[in-house]
């Protein structure tokens, strides 16, 4: 059983900073890519970075500039830093990862709220 597990949600004033990590948890064989979503009140679930195991990151262009992705290969661990932050951020984040066992799976955390007040 693959749990992924979130940390490092709240609340901060528009243009401040959070960081979000996500570790991965269970038996498999390797991590490949990961990644963080968010899912605003009403709105669908977007996935707004990536980053591959090689370490290559991805952001919708509504981050860029402002969040990073990294990971740490050796804690099977992705983080998000989130900087200058505005209102339409808020949502709840989600991890996610694909992860190789048997198979190939693809699987989600359980989400961390983020409110960036104006």
């Amino acid at each position: 059983q693959v749990q992924l597990v979130e940390s490092g949600g709240g609340l901060v004033q528009a243009g401040g900073s959070l960081r979000l990590s996500c570790a991965v948890h269970g038996i498999f064989v390797s991590v490949n890519d990961m990644g963080w979503g968010r899912q605003a009140p009403g709105k669908q679930r977007e996935l707004v970075a990536t980053i591959t195991s090689g370490g290559s990151p991805k952001y919708v262009n509504s981050v860029k500039g402002r969040f990073t992705i990294s990971r740490d290969n050796a804690k099977n661990t992705v983080y998000l830093q989130m900087s200058n932050l505005k209102p339409e951020d808020t949502a709840v984040y989600y991890c996610n990862a694909e992860v190789e066992g048997w198979g190939v799976g693809n699987y989600w955390g359980r989400g961390t709220q983020v409110t960036v007040s104006s």
